[in-house]
């Protein structure tokens, strides 16, 4: 297994693999000089339905012999491709874990926020359902 994403180009665009990089949203690498000059060589856009993107961990289903190219994600770019990859049975729950992630992610400050406007804790805990341990070591900052 690698570290890197694997950009590559199907002969068959409508063989299901991987994702059009386009369907992603925007992709820091595909403004390298790298993957330009890449695409160029192989006569090829950014836009192409040909042009495919496979996480790390799925890299061994590159087909042999297809033009490929190693390229670096972020860890944020490389969410939103495996998300577009999991079957939609998947998809549906990954959305609402992003969704729990997003809004967990100020959970410490939104309780110190109603700490400090006077909510008592017994109620933060009764409206957020949050342990009383989470809510005492939220107040300590």
């Amino acid at each position: 297994m690698t570290d890197d994403a694997y950009l590559f180009l199907l002969d068959d665009a409508s063989v299901p693999l991987g994702v059009v990089p386009a369907a992603v949203g925007d992709l820091a690498c595909m403004e390298t000089p790298a993957v330009r000059a890449w695409l160029d060589a192989q006569g090829s856009t950014p836009g192409s339905p040909h042009l495919r993107l496979l996480p790390p961990e799925e890299t061994a289903a590159v087909p042999d012999g297809a033009e490929r190219l190693p390229v670096p994600l972020s860890d944020e770019e490389l969410s939103r491709v495996r998300h577009l990859m999991a079957p939609e049975s998947l998809a549906g729950i990954e959305e609402e874990l992003l969704t729990y992630r997003d809004i967990s992610d100020g959970r410490d400050g939104l309780i110190g926020r109603a700490l400090a406007a006077g909510v008592p804790p017994h109620r933060i805990v009764e409206l957020t359902g949050e342990d009383p341990a989470t809510v005492t070591a939220a107040a300590r900052g």
